[in-house]
């Protein structure tokens, strides 16, 4: 089961694409489990997950997420800004997927 987990300033935002993925996945069969987060949060629940996408309003607190991800062995990048904006859940679970299997 892949872990993803979405960072966002208030984790608000994100919870919109949370379910949009959760439903792609499910439609192609993934088990997944994903969550959304505030910023705040984000650096505490990384150890559970097994990539990191933020927000692109977080785009700047990239490299310090990464810095502590590096810790777990685990990517973070910023959601496509287009998948973000159209809550485009089969986008960002792919790009989340792609992340993973660069591990």
């Amino acid at each position: 089961m892949n872990r993803i987990l979405l960072a966002c300033s208030s984790g608000m935002s994100t919870s919109l694409l949370v379910t949009k993925m959760e439903e792609h996945a499910k439609s192609i069969g993934d088990e997944v489990k994903i969550w959304a987060v505030g910023q705040d949060k984000a650096k505490l629940e990384m150890e559970n997950a097994d990539v990191v996408l933020i927000g692109p309003q977080m785009s700047f607190l990239k490299g310090e997420l990464q810095k502590e991800a590096d810790k777990y062995h685990i990517k973070v990048d910023v959601i496509d800004m287009m998948a973000y904006g159209m809550a485009d859940g089969k986008k960002a679970y792919e790009q989340a997927l792609s992340l993973i299997g660069d591990k």
